[in-house]
């Protein structure tokens, strides 16, 4: 079927609808991208340089900003290159290139918040037994079982992707190469690999976000069994960061992708997408570090350091 494809570059349309606004929306969009990249940098200097965050919830976060850093940058930066330059042209192998990392980095956050979720119920749930249970050995199987798994779970369906015919059509109505739009200009009967990209999504999404809600419900039972005011309050501290971070990711990720691919209003699933990108990416740090007594007390220690070496 490789030897069928004709097609050598994609056309990404974008946003048409701009009219004329394509400055204020490189200069918002631009913005975002550099907020959430400044974050995430942030998030995972801080945590590598102070010791006192070397914990399993901040390597877990650490690794989290890394697959959002990776995400982001394989979709923002040539979208925004596409608006500025009025190019919107994509390499055959750059656009699958594109959609294998943004999915392969999705699946990486997915089973990254569960592992995540899991750690917190060990945290909140079993106290006494948390350093016996996370230890450093079972974290690093842990992460590396996010990214291997990342991996292994989109591999299968990119090569399939790849290997489909693209014989005529080559408008992607999308602004980057999601697999939707990608599959609509397949000169190929796509239903069977639609089905199974839907059910690896339901599986990834509802299985990731089952184990997540599972974990919330045993915490949120142990919270409201604490019989301090003040140690019931702590105890949810800890967890409503990571809560509020997955159910924006879930929802924006579900609306998107639990049905076929090819199926769905390309104009909200843009929008949505845009938001997942751009504006949620650029929330994460924030949400995780501006009520975080310890990561701030961190990073101005970090932020003194540097200025008395100077003087």
């Amino acid at each position: 079927m490789a030897n069928g494809t004709s097609v050598t570059e994609f056309i990404l349309l974008g946003f048409p609808e701009l009219h004329g606004l394509n400055g204020t929306f490189f200069t918002i969009f631009l913005l975002m991208y550099l907020l959430s990249l400044t974050g995430h940098s942030m998030i995972i200097i801080v945590v590598l340089k102070e010791p006192m965050l070397h914990t399993p919830m901040y390597f877990f976060l650490v690794n989290f900003s890394m697959a959002e850093i990776c995400s982001t940058t394989a979709e923002v930066p040539k979208m925004l290159d596409n608006v500025l330059s009025g190019k919107t042209t994509i390499c055959f192998a750059c656009c699958m290139a594109q959609g294998f990392v943004v999915f392969t980095m999705g699946a990486v956050e997915f089973i990254t918040l569960t592992i995540m979720s899991f750690d917190r119920y060990v945290a909140i749930c079993k106290p006494l037994l948390y350093s016996a249970i996370m230890t450093s050995e079972l974290c690093l199987y842990l992460a590396l079982l996010a990214w291997v798994g990342g991996f292994v779970i989109i591999i299968s369906q990119s090569a399939v992707v790849w290997s489909y015919p693209y014989c005529g059509r080559n408008v992607i109505d999308h602004f980057f190469c999601d697999v939707g739009p990608v599959l609509k200009l397949a000169c190929a009967d796509t239903t069977l690999m639609e089905l199974i990209g839907l059910l690896y999504g339901a599986t990834i999404m509802w299985g990731s976000f089952g184990f997540s809600l599972i974990s919330y419900t045993c915490i949120i039972a142990t919270v409201i069994g604490i019989s301090s005011a003040t140690g019931r309050s702590k105890a949810f501290f800890t967890c409503t960061s990571h809560l509020t971070v997955v159910i924006i990711f879930y929802l924006a990720d579900m609306f998107m992708y639990l049905r076929p691919s090819t199926q769905g209003d390309t104009r909200a699933n843009k929008v949505v997408s845009l938001v997942r990108t751009s504006f949620i990416p650029m929330l994460n740090p924030f949400i995780y570090t501006i009520r975080n007594k310890d990561f701030k007390e961190a990073a101005w220690k970090i932020l003194r350091r540097m200025f008395i070496s100077r003087d």
